[in-house]
């Protein structure tokens, strides 16, 4: 029997959601892959009906932010659970080190800038939440931003928390349905992982130097991330926190999820006028006499 994801990594709206809680493999009875690949199969066809509805009656859009530890799985992810989903209808970003033109807005601008549209589904593959993680933990970045005031690193990161949070609620407010996963993958997995991209040349070009230096700073980020979630899940944006250890229950977890928060939209296709109704008969005996 499996137990709906969405009720176990739901993170709490109340500020008591603490990281060491959140296991990194699935409950006991969760794991049969095969098992997990046909609940997969399942959700990605029920989110297929889903976006083709949610494009035709074009008044919402669907964000999902996608943020994890390196090897977590992200991009894994994002090419399973979007499998079979019309690319018409979706969109995918990834945010790595800014560029001189983003560092010359505002942190949010950049992603801003690449929100969906009603009736499509965007994906962030980091976001601006790098701004509270990764800059957090090397806090020099800072200095490199051309922010015009000095720089109160006691109150920077509730600033920071703060401005995402207006944002969301506004975007929440105008259609926008946003869902936030953390990939939570355990250091001996990450580990795992890095040393097969090393020993398989054809993974060879997935790693990077820098991954083993910010493996040194891993306390650092599990408190970066326990810190901005807790801050900033919110029912409008809530936050799921995914085991990210077993890859198979992790995308079952993460698409079930996406579904479930999709079906308590009140969407319907367009109807079609009484006027244009009363015209079809005729334009099928047109069409059946070509």
């Amino acid at each position: 029997m499996f137990t709906a994801a969405e009720n176990i990594y739901l993170v709490p709206f109340d500020g008591t959601f603490k990281q060491q809680n959140i296991p990194t493999v699935p409950p006991d009875k969760q794991s049969d892959k095969k098992d997990l690949k046909k609940k997969l199969k399942k959700s990605i066809d029920e989110l297929d009906e889903l976006q083709q509805l949610m494009y035709a009656y074009d008044k919402y859009s669907l964000l999902l932010i996608f943020q994890a530890m390196d090897a977590a799985g992200k991009d894994s992810t994002i090419r399973a659970v979007m499998t079979g989903i019309n690319p018409a209808g979706c969109q995918v970003f990834s945010f790595k080190q800014p560029t001189p033109e983003e560092l010359d807005h505002e942190f949010l601008w950049r992603t801003t800038k690449c929100l969906p549209e009603r009736g499509r589904i965007g994906i962030f593959n980091r976001s601006y939440y790098e701004e509270v993680l990764i800059v957090r933990v090397f806090q020099e970045f800072l200095s490199g931003q051309k922010l015009p005031f000095p720089i109160n690193k006691k109150t920077i990161w509730k600033e920071r928390y703060e401005s995402i949070c207006d944002q969301e609620k506004h975007l929440a407010r105008n259609g926008t349905i946003i869902l936030k996963f953390w990939l939570k993958v355990s250091k001996e997995e990450q580990k795992r992982r890095f040393l097969d991209r090393l020993n398989k040349p054809h993974k060879n070009y997935k790693f990077s130097a820098d991954d083993v230096e910010k493996r040194k700073h891993w306390d650092k980020f599990m408190n970066a991330y326990e810190s901005a979630i807790r801050a900033t899940s919110r029912p409008w944006a809530p936050w799921y926190a995914i085991p990210a250890d077993n890859k198979p229950y992790m995308r079952y977890a993460v698409a079930d999820i996406i579904c479930k928060n999709l079906k308590r939209l009140d969407m319907r296709y367009p109807e079609v006028r009484a006027e244009e109704k009363s015209r079809f008969r005729e334009l099928r005996e047109k069409l059946m006499n070509e």
